[in-house]
């Protein structure tokens, strides 16, 4: 086993995490500070890879591609929550899981029929081509730019949160609306612009994945309980947990599913190896968030009071 391919699974590791924490600081931002439960969020990070695609392979631009994936899906979840959610902010949590389960099943249908039951493909951009040698090993260079956009974007999220007025008002509306709301904060407006950036980080998550993965209806669910995973292990609420616990969550996965079965290769017969190692692997995720909520419930990094 060579420190080559180690690196290189960790970097993979780190690049699955960012792209998870794009997904997980939007849900943290809706579920976590709005307490409102959003099934529909992997959907918005499908359509945001759908419209990148789309965008892109018809005008030969991924910039633009760029700008459809983001401000199409910010657009997209504006109307949503205007036109669908805004009825249910102060509904029970249940009403919410129904309403927005059925937005996925629209969602999916939706795309379906504007860009066909075939999935799509993306190019990587060719300013992005190619790789960079890292320790002596090459490694994608469109792979270590999702890195960079995901660190880029959480060190925005921090400023944003924790430095500026906008960020406090979101704090203070999310323990105390009424108060707020006392001192001439419109709350609606500041949960639409909650609901908005939500959107457009789903959208950036798609945009960046489309090169990578394949592009097709229903690619929102699964994404969707891993980040779930993020925000159980990281802490509901903590865009701080969302970050370390995307990390985390994407280091493990990526590393238990190569080396795992390598691993049991070595220490057990090959048929049961063959057998078991997968699905062991792919198990890694869940049984580190039922550790978690045994025995810190919170999560590794709750939210910081006082």
């Amino acid at each position: 086993m060579s420190s080559a391919l180690i690196v290189t699974q960790l970097l993979n590791g780190l690049q699955v995490g960012v792209l998870l924490f794009l997904l997980a600081a939007g849900l943290t931002l809706v579920f976590g500070i709005m307490n409102f439960v959003n099934l529909a969020h992997g959907s918005l990070y499908m359509v945001g890879a759908y419209l990148a695609t789309a965008a892109t392979n018809a005008s030969g631009s991924f910039l633009l591609g760029a700008v459809a994936a983001i401000g199409g899906t910010m657009l997209v979840g504006l109307l949503v929550d205007r036109l669908v959610l805004s009825g249910l902010y102060r509904r029970d949590h249940l009403d919410q899981v129904l309403a927005t389960f059925g937005l996925v099943l629209f969602f999916n249908e939706a795309v379906r029929i504007v860009w066909g039951p075939s999935p799509l493909y993306s190019q990587t951009p060719a300013w992005l081509d190619g790789t960079v040698q890292l320790l002596g090993f090459g490694y994608a260079t469109y792979r270590l730019a999702i890195i960079a956009v995901g660190l880029g974007v959480a060190a925005g999220l921090y400023w944003l949160i924790n430095r500026t007025r906008v960020g406090m008002l979101i704090r203070a509306g999310a323990t105390h609306p009424e108060m707020v709301s006392a001192l001439g904060v419109n709350i609606r407006r500041l949960n639409m612009a909650i609901f908005a950036l939500g959107a457009a980080l789903a959208g950036l998550a798609g945009l960046m994945a489309g090169p990578i993965f394949s592009v097709q209806s229903g690619m929102g669910e699964n994404v969707l309980i891993q980040t779930l995973v993020v925000i159980i292990v990281g802490g509901i609420g903590s865009i701080r947990g969302a970050f370390l616990g995307a990390l985390i969550i994407g280091v493990v996965d990526t590393m238990g599913r190569i080396f795992l079965p390598i691993w049991m290769m070595q220490t057990m017969s090959p048929s049961i190896a063959q057998a078991a190692g997968p699905a062991l692997a792919s198990m890694l995720i869940y049984l580190l968030m039922a550790a978690v909520l045994a025995f810190k419930p919170d999560g590794l990094f709750p939210v910081r009071h006082g």
